[in-house]
C-alpha cells in the first residue's frame, strides 16, 4: 500500500470503529422467508459450520460480548438472526445457521438448506456474503458445497478464516494460500482472503471496515 491507500484505510478503520460501538441491536430471528424484515438496507451474511466461531466474529466486530449468541451445542442456530447497525439503521448483519453438523437429523439439515438458499437467492438487499473457514481446517466438503451454493447464486462472497491464532504461522500461511488458491475456482469469490482471530483481535478493524464498504459503497466513510 502507499502512504496515501494506508491513510485511507486508517480513516476507514477508524469510522468502521466508531459506528460498531454505536447502536447495535437484535431484531428478529426468522425461521422461514415470511418472517424476514422488510428490505429497507443493505445486508451482509454470515455463513460457516458449525463451530467455526461465527458468534465469536460477530461479537468482535461489534466490540460486544454477547450481541450473537455463542452456544454450547454448535448447530443450535435454525433461523436467520438479524441484527440492525447504526442509528438510524444503515445495514444489517444476518447470521445465518451453522451448517455440517453430524449429529443434526436429516430433516433439519434440510430445512436449514432450503431456508439459506431461499434467502440467498432471493434477498435483493444482500450485498455481501462472509464464508467463515476454521484456520485450524481449512476447506471442507460443506463449506465448498456453500461456495458452489453461492456460485449459483451469484451473491458475493469473502472467504474468513477464523481462530488464526490456535495454529502456528508457518501452517497458517500454508493453508491461507491453499484456500487462496482454490477460491480462485469460484467465480463469487471475492480474491482477498481475511485471516482472524476474535480472541486476539486479529484481522477485525480490517474486516469491519471491509463489511462497511460491502454494504455501504467505496466512499461510505
Amino acid at each position: 500500500m502507499s502512504p496515501e491507500e494506508q491513510a485511507d484505510q486508517a480513516r476507514k478503520e477508524e469510522g468502521a470503529s466508531r459506528l460498531f460501538s454505536g447502536r447495535v441491536d437484535f431484531l428478529l430471528s426468522a425461521p422461514q422467508l415470511k418472517f424476514l424484515p422488510d428490505p429497507t438496507v443493505p445486508e451482509v451474511a454470515f455463513c460457516g459450520r458449525s463451530n467455526v466461531g461465527k458468534s465469536s466474529l460477530l461479537n468482535a466486530l461489534t466490540g460486544r460480548r454477547a450481541i450473537a449468541r455463542a452456544s454450547v451445542t454448535p448447530g443450535r442456530t435454525q433461523e436467520l438472526n438479524f441484527f440492525e447497525v447504526g442509528e438510524p439503521t444503515l445495514l444489517r448483519l444476518v447470521d445465518m445457521p451453522g451448517y455440517g453438523f453430524a449429529k443434526a437429523p436429516v430433516k433439519v439439515v434440510d430445512k436449514w438448506k432450503n431456508l439459506v438458499k431461499s434467502y440467498l437467492r432471493g434477498r435483493q438487499v444482500l450485498t455481501r456474503t462472509l464464508v467463515l473457514v476454521d484456520s485450524r481446517h481449512g476447506l471442507k466438503d460443506v463449506d465448498r458445497e456453500m461456495m458452489k451454493m453461492l456460485d449459483e447464486a451469484a451473491v458475493v462472497y469473502r472467504i474468513v478464516m477464523t481462530k488464526a491464532d490456535k495454529v502456528k504461522k508457518s501452517e497458517l500461511d500454508a493453508t491461507v494460500a491453499k484456500v487462496a488458491e482454490e477460491a480462485k475456482k469460484h467465480v463469487a469469490a471475492f480474491p482477498v482472503i481475511h485471516v482472524t482471530s476474535s480472541e486476539k483481535g486479529m484481522g477485525i478493524a480490517e474486516l469491519r471496515a471491509a463489511v462497511l464498504e460491502d454494504a455501504l459503497g467505496a466512499d461510505w466513510a
